[in-house]
C-alpha cells in the first residue's frame, strides 16, 4: 500500500482508517470518532457487506448505527459475491459523498485486500478463461500450491500454502494470461491513496486478550440469533462456493443443524475458525501496511479511545 507524499500537504481531503483483526475494538472506536469529528463510518469488511450475515459478521446493530451515519453495511444480497474491485468503486463514491457533506469519512474493517485495492488501485487482469478457472478451483489447495510452485514460483513463495483463495487466484491468472499476477500488479490504476490525506490506525491488541474476545464473541453469537441466521441462509439453497456460505460460523452451525456434529463440537469449531481468522488478520496487518502507519498494541478501553480520537483528528 502506498503512503501518500506528505509534501502534498493539507489541500487533500482527509480520510480516517481504522483497521485490524476481528474483535479488536474497531467498531467502538469508529463510532466514537464519528461522533467527535462529524464522521461517516464506511465499512471495509468483506463479510459485513452481506445482508444475510448481520450476527455472524459482527455487523453493528441498529442501536450502534443510529449513533452515526453508516455506509456499505449489509447492502449486498448473499446470492452475489462482492469483489474488492466492486467495493472499492462504492467506497470511493461514499468517501466523496461524505466529503461533499462536510463529514469525515472513516473507513473501518479488517479486509486488507479491500483497503489495498481502494488505496493502490487494481491490476488490469483480463477475464479468466472459465474452463481454466473451473479446473483450478477444483484442485485441493496443496495440489494448487504445488502447481503454482512450478508455474509462478515467486507467487508460491509469497503466499501461504493453505491460503486457498489467493493460491487459486495466482494460478488461474498465470494459466489464463501467460503472465504472473505480479507483472499485472505493476500497472495498477484507480487507487485514491495519492489524492487523499490518510490518517491510518492499525489495532493490534495483545494476542491473548484478542483470542479471549474471539472465543467469547462466537459463543454470544450462537446464543443471540446466529443459529436462526444460518437456518434462513441454508433455506435459500445458495451455492456453497459463495462467500456467505463459507463465512465463519455458517459451515459449523450448518453441520450441527444437519446432525453431523454435536453442539459442543460446533462451538469449538466455530471458536477455532474465529481464532485462526483473527491470527491471519493480525499477521497481515502487522506486516503489510506501510511502516509509518500507527500501530496501537494496547487493548482498547474508554480512556484509550479518547486518546486515539485526538490522534485521528490531526
Amino acid at each position: 500500500m502506498n503512503t501518500p507524499d506528505p509534501d502534498q500537504g493539507e489541500s487533500r481531503p482527509r480520510v480516517a482508517l481504522i483497521a485490524g483483526p476481528t474483535a479488536s475494538g474497531k467498531s467502538a472506536l469508529a463510532i466514537a470518532l464519528a461522533q467527535a469529528a462529524n464522521g461517516t463510518v464506511i465499512n471495509a469488511d468483506a463479510s459485513q457487506v452481506y445482508a444475510d450475515l448481520q450476527i455472524l459478521s459482527a455487523r453493528p446493530g441498529a442501536q450502534e448505527m443510529a449513533q452515526a451515519p453508516h455506509r456499505l453495511f449489509g447492502y449486498i444480497d448473499g446470492a452475489q459475491a462482492c469483489t474488492a474491485a466492486r467495493w472499492a468503486v462504492e467506497a470511493r463514491a461514499e468517501i466523496g459523498r461524505a466529503h461533499a457533506e462536510g463529514r469525515l469519512p472513516i473507513l473501518v474493517g479488517g479486509t486488507g485486500l479491500y483497503i489495498r485495492t481502494l488505496l493502490d488501485g487494481i491490476a488490469p487482469v483480463p477475464d479468466i478463461d472459465p474452463a481454466i478457472r473451473q479446473v483450478v478451483r477444483a484442485l485441493p489447495v496443496a495440489a494448487a500450491h504445488a502447481a503454482l510452485t512450478r508455474e509462478d514460483p515467486r507467487a508460491a513463495a509469497r503466499l501461504a500454502p493453505a491460503d486457498a483463495t489467493r493460491v487459486a487466484r495466482a494460478l488461474e491468472v498465470v494459466r489464463s494470461t501467460g503472465k504472473p499476477l505480479s507483472q499485472w500488479q505493476k500497472h495498477k490504476s484507480g487507487g485514491i491513496g495519492d489524492s487523499i490525506r490518510l490518517s491510518p490506525l492499525i489495532l493490534l491488541p495483545p494476542r491473548d486478550w484478542l483470542i479471549a474476545r474471539c472465543d467469547l464473541r462466537f459463543g454470544q453469537m450462537v446464543e443471540t440469533g446466529a443459529v436462526d441466521e444460518v437456518q434462513v441462509l441454508l433455506a435459500r439453497d445458495l451455492s456453497p462456493d459463495l462467500p456467505v456460505m463459507r463465512a465463519i460460523g455458517v459451515p459449523e452451525i450448518g453441520a450441527w443443524l444437519a446432525g453431523q456434529i454435536d453442539r459442543d463440537t460446533m462451538l469449538e469449531r466455530g471458536r477455532i475458525a474465529t481464532r485462526q481468522y483473527a491470527k491471519r488478520q493480525y499477521t497481515w496487518f502487522s506486516r503489510q501496511p506501510p511502516a509509518d502507519w500507527r500501530r496501537e498494541t494496547r487493548q482498547i478501553n474508554t480512556e484509550i479511545i479518547a486518546e486515539l480520537i485526538r490522534i485521528l483528528q490531526h
